[in-house]
């Protein structure tokens, strides 16, 4: 890190703490040349993750899509705010985890199918139902007969 007052490359840190949003370090610094201190910030680099849409549309992954869908499928069941959010947290990493920077929606889909499954069959349906667009009664009870099995 340069110094800020007399350019030199030779820095040494004095202190680093965390700041509030534990999203970034705040670190005291001292020049070995002119002696001065001076503050730096270490921020995460967050590389936007891009979802590909069924039409091959792309937009910026948002949390909150996937949170409010599960919340729909969730409506007057039995499932807390606090279980949703472990849930759309378990679909976060694996998404974030996968090495791809542009990601279908199809498989986001599918994730939270996955883990809705495992947390509420009602929901589940509810979600697959939407997801994977239903036409008719009979794609209904084929879904609810592989959850029975």
């Amino acid at each position: 890190m340069k110094c800020p007052y007399c350019n030199q490359d030779n820095t040494r840190v004095v202190d680093s703490r965390p700041v509030e949003d534990d999203n970034s370090i705040r670190r005291r610094r001292v020049c070995d040349g002119c002696g001065k201190r001076f503050t730096t910030y270490e921020k995460i680099e967050m590389i936007p993750l891009i979802v590909i849409k069924k039409d091959q549309s792309r937009e910026e992954y948002d949390r909150n899509k996937v949170f409010s869908g599960v919340m729909r499928a969730c409506h007057k069941r039995k499932v807390s705010i606090q279980q949703m959010n472990e849930l759309v947290d378990k679909v976060e990493i694996e998404v974030f985890n996968s090495e791809d920077k542009e990601i279908p929606s199809e498989l986001i889909g599918e994730i939270v199918m996955r883990h809705l499954k495992d947390l509420d069959p009602v929901a589940y349906v509810r979600f697959a139902s939407v997801y994977r667009e239903f036409k008719d009664v009979n794609t209904f009870m084929d879904e609810l007969k592989k959850l029975l099995q």
